[in-house]
C-alpha cells in the first residue's frame, strides 16, 4: 500500500501527475489531504476537487487528516520524526510513500518507509500550489478543470439602462478569449409588468448563469449585470425586494464592478423605460454599491475610451491574480 499526502491548496496537475506515478506502482494507494486551522482554501472544497478528480481510480482512497502532528518550531529533523510517528499510528499498511519534496529524506528515515521521488527539480510540471495561489492567471495551465472556477475573476459591468454593458461585455471577452454572461432577463420578460415571483426567478437564473459560466472561463468572466439589480428594478416597479434575492447576491463574489457612467446616447427598446430618469437611476446604483461599501470603477466616455479602461483594469486585476 501507497501513500501520497499534501495540503492540495489546491490540487493541481503536478499533484495529479504524482498520483498517477503512485498510482501505477501499487496495488492501493491513499492519497492523504491535511487540514490546518490556517488553511486559505477550505477543507471541504479542496476534498471536493481531490474527491471529484480521482473518483475514475478504485485503488485511490481519499483521506483528510487533521494537522495534529506538526511543530513548526522545529527544525525538519525533529518535525519529520512527529510526522513519521503520525503516518505509522494511522496508516499502519503503507509499505511506501511518494512525494517530490526534500522532507521525503528525513521522514523516510524516521517512519522507516520506503520512498520514491518524483520529478524533485519540478521539470515536467513547474509549478507549485503557492504560485498558483499567487499568480493563478500565469500558471492557468495547471490548473484542472473542476479547481479553475475557484480563480476566475469575475468583473461586474453594472449600472441603468443603455450605458453599453452588454456591447462592452461580448467585446472584452472576445479580447480576453473567454466567455461573458449576458443579462438574462433579457431572455424571460416581454413587458415590464412584474411580479415578486419575476424578480426571484430572474435573480435566480444570472445567479445560475454566472455559476455556470464560472466553470467555463479562461482566467476571467465579464458579467452584464447580477442581482445588485435585480433588486434596484424590484423596488422600483413593486417597492418591494424579494428576501431572496438578499441570499442570491451572497452567492457570487465580483473582484471588480464597473459602474459605467450615462455620457452615452440613449438607444430605447421596448423594455428600457427610464430614459427620463438617467441622472437619478445612476445615482440609486452608485448608492447600492457604497451602502454595501463595494470598491467600483466609475467608466466613462466613449465607446473606444471605455473599452480601454476597462482594458486596463482587467489587465491589473490579471497581474496580481
Amino acid at each position: 500500500m501507497g501513500l501520497v499526502f499534501g495540503k492540495f491548496m489546491p490540487v493541481h496537475n503536478g499533484h495529479l501527475a504524482l498520483i498517477e506515478f503512485a498510482r501505477k506502482q501499487c496495488d492501493r494507494l491513499i492519497v492523504s489531504m491535511t487540514i490546518s486551522p490556517d488553511d486559505v482554501i477550505s477543507p471541504a472544497l479542496r476534498i471536493q476537487w481531490l474527491t471529484e478528480l480521482l473518483a475514475p481510480y478504485s485503488t485511490i482512497e481519499v483521506v483528510a487528516e487533521t494537522n495534529e502532528f506538526h511543530d513548526p518550531t522545529l527544525p525538519l529533523w525533529e518535525a519529520t520524526k512527529l510526522w513519521a510517528a503520525f503516518i505509522k499510528r494511522r496508516f499502519p499498511n503503507v509499505s511506501v510513500f511518494f512525494s517530490s519534496e526534500a522532507y521525503a529524506i528525513p521522514l523516510a528515515h524516521h517512519s522507516g518507509l520506503r520512498h520514491v521521488a518524483f520529478d524533485p527539480p519540478r521539470e515536467k510540471v513547474p509549478v507549485s500550489a503557492t504560485l498558483i495561489r499567487e499568480q493563478p492567471a500565469r500558471y492557468w495551465d495547471f490548473i484542472p478543470d473542476v479547481v479553475s472556477p475557484y480563480f476566475v475573476k469575475k468583473i461586474c459591468l453594472y449600472g441603468p439602462e443603455s450605458v453599453g454593458k452588454t456591447t462592452l461585455a461580448r467585446q472584452l471577452a472576445t479580447d480576453y478569449k473567454t466567455i461573458f454572461v449576458p443579462e438574462v432577463a433579457r431572455d424571460m420578460i416581454t413587458s415590464n409588468e412584474f411580479t415578486l415571483d419575476d424578480f426571484v426567478r430572474i435573480g435566480q437564473a444570472q445567479t445560475e448563469a454566472v455559476q455556470q459560466a464560472e466553470r467555463q472561463a479562461n482566467r476571467i468572466l465579464f458579467c452584464d449585470t447580477d442581482v445588485i439589480t435585480t433588486q434596484i428594478y424590484a423596488d422600483i416597479y413593486l417597492r418591494e425586494v424579494p428576501p431572496f434575492l438578499y441570499e442570491l447576491e451572497r452567492q457570487v463574489h465580483y473582484n471588480a464592478y464597473i459602474l459605467l457612467d450615462i455620457d452615452v446616447p440613449w438607444v430605447a427598446d421596448d423594455l428600457r423605460d427610464h430614459g427620463h430618469k438617467r441622472p437619478e437611476m445612476l445615482a440609486r446604483f452608485r448608492a447600492e454599491l457604497d451602502r454595501r461599501n463595494l470598491p467600483y470603477y466609475l467608466v466613462s466616455g466613449s465607446y473606444s475610451e471605455r473599452m480601454s479602461t476597462i482594458s486596463r483594469i482587467t489587465d491589473r486585476l490579471l497581474e496580481t491574480a
